[in-house]
């Protein structure tokens, strides 16, 4: 079998800046901030990050694509931010390129909270804080808004043969024609015909922090853009615990049976993009993430127990 990565169109290695680097950096173009305490943070895939004293984070780009999307969030989430009722990554300082660093990078506020990958959501009430953050992030987005070819974009354009290989991971599975059939659906579902509304695009376990067991903030907008809400639903499946789908639907309250369908079978498509980055964490090769793989698995499974 294929390296997953590989196969899911990730990047088998990544980059990895030191300390020394991000101090160089903050004295050069943030001096006033460049004394403050620096700290490793694990996790990350675009972009590498480090606690900065007790309420700001430093994010340098590591992958082709990253750069691109930290102009985005820089440009946009500001924007956004102002109307969202969880907190969020503000940037509050951009870097520059320069002879230490080529590209921009960015210090932003610190989203207190465990990552959803290690710590996940418990309580069954997540479902009107998501929906409430959905809400007020899906309005309508001016034409400048960021396009991205595989997010907020039809189920059955260039994503599908992906998918087709991506059931691979749980060829051996007893749910495994379940799953096709929740994804077949969605794909002949009918399209999207609204307005391209903001979307997050990249909501999973890794990118929402959690407290007391629900949710408290949602981080990493590198993939914002514009497009079908059902890209976003999706996390009513990926992210809340068992038996929250239907309250969430009835708190967002603005999603018809075509975008539900759709949704799910973006979840579908979602866990096994979960699973199989854990599966190469587990396995110990570049760039997968260990924590995923159960993540993905307990979303799957809730995608499937929905009738």
């Amino acid at each position: 079998m294929r390296p997953v990565l590989a196969f899911l169109g990730m990047p088998v290695g990544e980059t990895k800046f030191e300390q020394d680097l991000v101090r160089a950096l903050l004295r050069d173009q943030h001096p006033d901030l460049a004394d403050l305490e620096l700290r490793d943070v694990i996790g990350g895939w675009g972009n590498q990050m480090w606690r900065l004293g007790a309420e700001l984070a430093v994010r340098l780009p590591r992958t082709e694509h990253a750069p691109v999307s930290l102009h985005n969030e820089q440009t946009w989430l500001p924007v956004l931010a102002e109307r969202l009722p969880l907190p969020t990554p503000i940037p509050v300082r951009v870097g520059q390129p320069s002879q230490l660093f080529p590209h921009t990078w960015t210090i932003a506020r610190w989203v207190q909270g465990e990552p959803a990958d290690r710590a996940p959501i418990t309580r069954i009430e997540a479902a009107e804080v998501l929906a409430g953050f959905l809400r007020a992030l899906h309005h309508r987005a001016p034409a400048d808004a960021p396009a991205n070819p595989s997010r907020g974009t039809p189920l059955a354009g260039p994503q599908k043969k992906d998918v087709d290989d991506w059931f691979e991971l749980i060829a051996d599975r007893p749910d495994a024609d379940a799953a096709r059939d929740v994804w077949e659906k969605a794909v002949a579902a009918p399209a999207w015909t609204g307005a391209p509304l903001w979307l997050h695009a990249d909501l999973h376990p890794a990118n929402v922090v959690v407290q007391d067991g629900t949710l408290a903030g949602v981080i990493d907008f590198g993939d914002l853009c514009a497009g079908d809400p059902a890209t976003d639903l999706s996390a009513a499946w990926i992210l809340l615990p068992a038996g929250a789908v239907a309250r969430f639907f009835d708190a967002y309250g603005e999603a018809d049976e075509a975008t539900v369908t759709r949704a799910r079978g973006w979840a579908v498509m979602r866990a096994l993009n979960l699973i199989g980055i854990g599966i190469n964490g587990r396995l110990g090769r570049a760039g997968g993430k260990p924590t995923w793989e159960p993540a993905g698995y307990a979303a799957l499974e809730r995608a499937l127990a929905t009738n």
